[in-house]
């Protein structure tokens, strides 16, 4: 559908746009997407999806800078507008859920629920009718025709194809590479059968 987040390659741009977010992870975080509360919400969500455990949280290795930055740099302006439309969704569904008027007050147990009823599995006749109205939505906008997304399906469209971007920037990024990952720069001799918890601990490769 040509969703705008929907990172399933490492391009040369959006590993070049990680490693500049990183790269800039000790000065104060500006979005230049999204809006100051918008960001506040945003890492907010990105440790939900991926907390602080024996490893780093998502924000720690700059994942929402990444986001904010790809959206900025990438995506045509349809596709933004897209992503602007679904994020305003899902954070009005937090509004409304909590009580609060104003998305710098919303917390991270304002949106968990939000999050979860979102990444709920559907069944088939769901998901083909999101996919239905998703394609009628892009469609529309292609034509130049007013375009309307049914704001449950825009919020299961944003938390999914978040979830998927913050997992593979955070398996991307320098740090859990290097320091998580197993990562050995220069290949050893290569053992086709061996058991994975004996050669690397269990953890997966980082290269």
């Amino acid at each position: 559908m040509g969703w705008a987040m929907g990172i399933t390659v490492a391009t040369p741009t959006a590993l070049s746009l990680l490693q500049s977010c990183q790269q800039n992870a000790d000065t104060a975080w500006i979005p230049v997407f999204f809006t100051e509360a918008q960001g506040g919400a945003l890492i907010q969500l990105v440790d939900l999806i991926i907390p602080k455990t024996d490893t780093p949280s998502a924000s720690e290795v700059q994942v929402h800078s990444f986001i904010d930055s790809y959206m900025k740099e990438v995506p045509e302006k349809p596709e933004q507008d897209l992503m602007t439309m679904a994020f305003t969704a899902f954070l009005n569904k937090a509004l409304k859920d909590s009580g609060k008027t104003e998305i710098s007050d919303l917390a991270a147990e304002d949106l968990e629920p939000v999050l979860a009823q979102s990444l709920a599995q559907r069944s088939e006749e769901e998901e083909a009718a999101a996919m239905e109205s998703l394609g009628a939505y892009m469609q529309a906008v292609q034509e130049g025709q007013p375009a309307i997304l049914d704001e449950a399906v825009a919020r299961s469209m944003f938390a999914g194809n978040l979830r998927s971007t913050v997992i593979w920037a955070y398996k991307t990024s320098e740090f859990v590479g290097e320091q998580v990952l197993t990562y050995l720069p220069v290949p050893g001799e290569y053992i086709g059968c061996g058991d994975l918890d004996q050669l690397t601990g269990g953890k997966a490769w980082s290269i």
